[in-house]
């Protein structure tokens, strides 16, 4: 019996020190531990913003290109030495300001020989009325013949028209000689010269003696999308003879360069690109428009009043149409289908689907499923600015 009793505690002994290294292996892995449940976030942190009524300045956008109002190539419009020029490259001048004179000398000399060609015919034309007169008495008297009396009609006739033809070379010599002079046709900005003084200019010259621009007032093309135009013709309509406003914009900082009127809607559109042309008039007393500058434009339609006004950001586009996600007095979310009006400069027209006073979600929508509890970090006005957070639940 006593070795069978020493061959059991033999064997418990062996069991008991492999339960024990089992027991470390289980607890040194973590076999049969069970994780502690994961808490679920109850709330989702949102940004959020009342739908509210405001009055809503609309407008188009464009781009377009400084102008001249009018622009003129001077020319030389006889022929001959060009004597003096006398302007500055850059000036501004008036309408009627002399910029350059053509050697006036020849076109005198013409001129004074057509006045001596009309003197003399006038002398002629006097000794023949004077003849007239003694043959209509003569005449009478039955001493001449009624023949030699029309014959000297027709020689006094003759020489009337002589005498008008030679009042008309005097006036086409006094133009030619008026044409030596150079006077600007419009007020603006000269460019650069394009003769020295002592050259040989003539009527003919492709080349100009001086471009001249008007840049005050000064103009602006620019372009809109075809389907813009009824938008464009209502606005013009309604404003009942009034023009339309339009603004200058510099395209590298958007800063309002200046602030003009709509002049003209090109008579069609352009098929080929699908636009349609529109010029604009602004004062330019600061020189801050400049021609072949190009700058974005906005045409304004008018102020809608008191429409339903939301930021941008809370517009979500699904796959079938777009809603807002709206927060109620739970502090629930739920999905609102929305009709989109006009969106511009961050803000957006609802039509349809929201109301005056919604708590709309304006940024962690991405976070967000219908049901969901929300608790609002911060408010934003649909101004743009912040305001305290609401309270949460």
């Amino acid at each position: 019996m006593a070795p069978f009793k020493r061959k059991s505690l033999a064997t418990i002994f062996v069991i008991l020190i492999i339960a024990l290294s089992v027991y470390k292996a289980a607890e040194y892995f973590g076999w049969g531990k069970t994780s502690p449940p994961v808490k679920t976030r109850d709330t989702v942190p949102v940004i959020s913003t009342l739908v509210t009524a405001e009055d809503f300045a609309t407008y188009l956008s464009g781009i377009g290109s400084v102008t001249p109002l009018f622009a003129v190539t001077v020319k030389a419009r006889v022929d001959g030495q060009l004597q003096s020029v006398n302007f500055r490259e850059g000036q501004s001048v008036a309408a009627g300001d002399i910029l350059a004179q053509i050697d006036p000398a020849p076109y005198k000399a013409q001129l004074d020989l057509a006045r001596a060609q009309k003197a003399r015919d006038l002398t002629t034309l006097a000794n023949a009325n004077t003849d007239l007169e003694r043959y209509k008495l003569l005449w009478k008297q039955d001493a001449v013949s009624q023949q030699i009396l029309a014959t000297q009609q027709t020689t006094v006739d003759q020489l009337k028209a002589t005498v008008q033809a030679d009042q008309a070379q005097i006036d086409i010599v006094q133009v030619q000689l008026d044409y030596t002079t150079l006077r600007s046709p419009i007020k603006g900005r000269t460019g650069m010269r394009g003769v020295d003084p002592g050259n040989i200019v003539r009527a003919t010259d492709s080349n100009g003696i001086v471009n001249i621009n008007q840049i005050d007032p000064i103009s602006v093309l620019f372009t809109l999308p075809e389907d813009k135009f009824q938008a464009i013709n209502r606005a013009i309509e309604s404003k009942k003879g009034k023009p339309l406003v339009v603004q200058a914009f510099a395209r590298e900082n958007n800063e309002l360069l200046a602030t003009g009127i709509l002049m003209l809607i090109n008579n069609q559109i352009d098929t080929a690109t699908g636009t349609i042309q529109l010029k604009a008039e602004f004062t330019n007393a600061t020189h801050k428009l400049w021609p072949g500058q190009y700058v974005n434009v906005r045409l304004g339609l008018g102020t809608l009043q008191k429409v339903t006004i939301v930021p941008e950001s809370v517009i979500q586009r699904g796959p079938n149409n777009l809603y807002a996600y709206v927060i109620d007095d739970n502090n629930t979310v739920h999905m609102q289908p929305i009709k989109l009006g006009v969106i511009q400069e961050g803000k957006a027209i609802i039509e349809s689907g929201l109301t005056l006073g919604d708590r709309v979600v304006v940024e962690g929508q991405y976070k967000l499923k219908p049901g969901l509890k929300v608790v609002e970090q911060q408010a934003v006005r649909s101004n743009g600015k912040n305001s305290p957070p609401a309270k949460a639940p």
